[in-house]
């Protein structure tokens, strides 16, 4: 229904955005990956979206770039991964890390990303292993650079795994360890990664 939405930044959080166009702010779910490429509040952006309509909700996905959204589409189209959980996993992981997973048939890599058991591990390697193959050549991996936000970074990674399902104590304690682990200097993003490893 909407290709994309282009608008200002009104707010940014790790799990989502809020972009204002024409008076209506957009309340859109995002990957980690989106969130490192926004812009900071106040800029003008653009997110290419999808928007899921339930019985009880309509929610809007948003993706910086049209590869990762086209990326989305593939893996919800497979039985067992629904829109949450592919957020979840372009927020573990790298979509071009998803895509060489695929490719290279690496179950033990997709199963590593919370709430992927080792039946959808294969579903989505037998399902897209083609399909991805044929854009896999031409894609190349893209780095982000880190976003500094208005909250602390132990705050907003316990925020975000909290919506991504994670129970509040234990995204509380696997934060705490990995910054203690890690230290100070570690990124929102890679710190959501890591937890969702665990």
């Amino acid at each position: 229904m909407f290709a994309y939405i282009k608008g200002i930044l009104t707010h940014k959080e790790a799990t989502h955005a809020i972009i204002e166009t024409a008076g209506i702010g957009y309340h859109i779910k995002i990957s980690l990956t989106t969130y490192s490429m926004l812009k900071g509040v106040g800029d003008e952006v653009l997110l290419h979206t999808y928007l899921q309509i339930q019985e009880n909700a309509h929610n809007l996905f948003g993706f910086s770039d049209p590869s990762e959204k086209k990326l989305f589409l593939e893996l919800i189209s497979v039985s067992g991964v629904g829109p949450n959980t592919a957020i979840v996993m372009l927020s573990s992981v790298s979509p071009f890390e998803i895509q060489e997973a695929i490719v290279n048939e690496d179950v033990k890599m997709l199963q590593g990303v919370k709430g992927i058991g080792a039946k959808t591990a294969q579903r989505v390697i037998l399902e897209l292993k083609d399909k991805i193959k044929k854009d896999f050549m031409t894609t190349e991996g893209k780095v982000v650079g880190n976003v500094p936000t208005y909250r602390s970074v132990k705050d907003e990674a316990i925020t975000a795994l909290v919506v991504l399902g994670i129970a509040k104590n234990v995204a509380e304690k696997n934060v705490e360890g990995i910054i203690k682990l890690k230290g100070g200097d570690v990124s929102i993003e890679e710190v959501i990664k890591l937890a969702l490893k665990m």
